[in-house]
């Protein structure tokens, strides 16, 4: 995924389905300049990781 369409999902008000490595994630921030996204688990929402971008993909 690129920059671009985090930010768009991040602005959406609708949920749009995203993965990082086969686990569906919720992304809560990113970080532009570092290529990077905090996300986490849908399952487990107390638990936020740090991403890259280019890791995550839309489905």
């Amino acid at each position: 995924m690129d920059m671009n369409r985090v930010k768009q999902i991040l602005s959406s008000p609708g949920n749009v389905r995203v993965e990082y490595h086969g686990v569906s994630v919720w992304i809560e921030s990113c970080d532009e300049g570092n290529g990077i996204a905090n996300v986490h688990d849908i399952t487990n929402p107390d638990e936020t990781v740090e991403v890259k971008v280019a890791e995550l993909e839309e489905i």
